[in-house]
């Protein structure tokens, strides 16, 4: 009762972006089943299978399937749950539940593998965002593969239904818009398996584990999270309102401003640009005083040619922009891309378009959300003459916001329990078959990576225990390796989250897929999905189905022994140790003496274990591997390919 207190005293102060502070009273509507239990749902085989929703209170409900039956009777609050019995893979079927005043009739269902598939943002990274993406996208075609998106939303208390969702089936028109992981999970496991397959997608892009965590299992309280909302919402108040002072300047927007001939105006060669301001790219405009702006705006710059250079055309390098453009030289259209915010524009332009002396170039971008602009690499903005050198634009940019709104951006994301609160709590008894996380880069932090090895492990715990299935499968993907920046030869905040994930494995019926070989050092959102779901793949067919995988997983280090001065290591590699590149020295390895100031060792394979040493170390005490944010050079794989996880033998202190 105080948490839901807390929530009313909370929306009386005005906190109207809040929306789902409270359990809502909910009306009497008739029967109605909860969203998971829609048209072209996937249910899990071979488990009991709960089903509910709402109803008049005390009303008495008849679910029947397939000639299967369950009732139960709606309780003071309208919610009733029955249960129907196991069933086996197949369909379609129509799951029907009636009150003895209407029906409800849930049409085309499948009965297979259901998987939850969570984390941020690789996770919720598409399939039209990932490598050959037009490829797969056309070739997405299996319609027993369907994905319920779960849209962005939060709660400060459990919430009893979800925001929304719907079942699609997977066709070239659908697929581009499912999780890339899940999909190419998803499409292995039907492969081998045969049978339909769920993915309910309930992702948010750089979100803490903290927000995936009940109450309890997160160690937080009502009032720290009500003021975690206050502290919020005080703050994008105040920045939302810079913005709106900055674009008060101009009196009037319009997503396109068109001349007589019915063409963009601001694309054009010459304009008055005297109400356009100066900006900085390559930058996110957020970081420039337009804080919480989407939508559309315009940049235009210049640049100069001499006759020659115009004659053979140039290469206009834009950086990246997010998260689409549509660029215009001298009036004349030369490139666009769609949805790729983190794709490099790199447009070139003939002949026909160029002209001796100042050159016109105009943009515009439409920002969807997050961040917005011309952003990325400086080395990535510039000017290539055919057959010449790349060169910055000399003149400087120019910008105009033309229809654009002010999201505020609370960062729900972060603060704990309220993701698990809407996006979770509602799916609780939904039969799974497993878990699939992607998430960490948020928790990837100084002074907090080490952390991650106790909150994922009471995750997991907790899931389990509130979903009533103790051995529910948890597989995950290991952080990919990327360029922080930040880390040291002292400390690398992302090695030791992924030394976290690792130790996680100590949990029964769990699995990890390594990722630090197919990551992209430039790009938080490696585009290589194919492997991760593959690898994900694989070691559910170990640790759900199983199956002796012999490609489940790279070698695990498992012990060390001290030699002298060597230190000899041993792994769990059932395919045998190898080296990516082929030899037998392995890169990636340091070594430390008493203490414990690593420094580069070299490595070799001897039978089944790897020998490691260094000069300058006489008496070694610990060894340590892919230890950085961006192990690029570590190079220990199995025989079927695949990468040895990140480790470090330091001795208990």
């Amino acid at each position: 009762m105080e948490f839901a207190r807390q929530c009313f005293r909370l929306a009386a102060r005005g906190f109207a972006a809040i929306v789902m502070a409270a359990p809502a009273a909910h009306a009497d509507t008739g029967l109605q089943l909860s969203l998971p239990f829609s048209d072209g749902a996937v249910l899990q085989r071979d488990r009991v299978i709960p089903v509910w929703g709402r109803a008049t209170p005390g009303a008495r409900v008849h679910v029947r399937f397939d000639g299967a039956d369950g009732e139960a009777r709606a309780d003071a609050q309208g919610r009733w749950r029955a249960t129907l019995p196991p069933h086996a893979p197949g369909g379609p079927w129509t799951l029907e539940a009636g009150d003895g005043r209407s029906v409800r009739k849930v049409r085309d269902v499948l009965v297979g593998d259901v998987w939850l598939c969570s984390g941020q943002s690789n996770m919720e990274f598409t399939v039209s965002q990932a490598q050959n993406a037009a490829e797969e996208v056309a070739r997405g075609n299996d319609p027993a593969i369907r994905h319920f998106k779960i849209p962005k939303s939060w709660a400060l208390a459990p919430a009893d239904d979800l925001a929304g969702g719907t079942w699609v089936a997977a066709t070239p028109r659908t697929v581009g818009d499912f999780s890339a992981v899940c999909w190419f999970f998803a499409r292995s496991i039907k492969a081998r398996t045969g049978v339909p397959q769920g993915l309910i997608n309930s992702t948010w892009g750089g979100s803490r584990i903290e927000a995936w965590m009940d109450l309890r299992t997160a160690n937080a309280d009502v009032q720290s999270i009500a003021d975690a909302v206050r502290r919020q919402e005080k703050e994008e108040a105040s920045r939302l309102a810079v913005t709106r002072h900055r674009l008060a300047q101009w009196r009037s927007m319009s997503a396109d401003v068109l001349d007589r001939a019915g063409h963009p105006a601001w694309a054009a060669e010459t304009l008055d640009e005297r109400d356009w301001v100066p900006i900085n790219v390559p930058r996110y405009w957020e970081d420039q005083g337009y804080y919480g702006m989407d939508g559309i705006a315009w940049y235009r710059t210049h640049f100069r040619l001499n006759a020659e250079e115009a004659a053979r055309g140039v290469t206009l390098g834009l950086g990246m922009i997010d998260d689409s453009d549509r660029t215009w030289v001298n009036g004349a259209k030369v490139g666009e891309t769609v949805l790729q915010w983190n794709g490099v524009r790199a447009y070139r332009v003939p002949p026909g378009a160029l002209h001796e002396g100042v050159n016109t170039v105009a943009i515009r971008v439409e920002d969807l959300g997050g961040g917005g602009g011309v952003h990325g690499d400086a080395a990535q903005v510039y000017v290539q003459p055919d057959g010449g050198a790349r060169r910055p634009f000399a003149e400087p940019w120019r910008f105009r916001p033309a229809a654009v709104s002010l999201v505020p951006d609370y960062r729900q994301n972060e603060v704990p329990t309220l993701l698990y609160n809407k996006m979770i709590h509602p799916l609780l008894g939904y039969a799974l078959r497993g878990v699939l996380w992607y998430q960490g880069e948020a928790n990837a932090l100084p002074g907090q990576a080490l952390a991650y090895r106790e909150q994922f492990a009471a995750l997991i715990r907790a899931w389990r225990a509130a979903w009533e299935q103790p051995e529910l499968p948890f597989l995950w993907v290991q952080l990919a390796n990327f360029r922080t920046g930040e880390d040291t030869p002292a400390s690398s905040p992302w090695a030791e989250l992924r030394e976290s994930q690792s130790a996680t494995l100590a949990l029964p019926h769990t699995g990890q897929a390594v990722s630090i070989d197919i990551g992209n050092p430039d790009d938080i959102h490696p585009t290589d999905k194919q492997d991760v779901g593959y690898r994900l793949a694989q070691a559910a067919r170990r640790v759900v189905f199983g199956e002796s995988v012999a490609a489940a997983g790279g070698p695990v280090f498992r012990a060390m022994r001290i030699d002298g001065a060597r230190a000899r290591l041993t792994f769990d590699a059932p395919q045998g140790l190898s080296v990516r590149g082929g030899g037998a020295r392995v890169s990636g390895f340091e070594i430390a003496g008493a203490d414990l100031r690593y420094r580069a060792a070299e490595a070799a394979i001897d039978g089944d274990g790897v020998v490691v040493s260094s000069p300058t170390i006489v008496h070694p005490v610990a060894v340590r591997y892919a230890w950085s944010d961006n192990p690029i050079d570590a190079d220990l794989i199995d025989r079927a390919g695949l990468p040895a996880a990140p480790f470090r033998s330091e001795p208990k202190q």
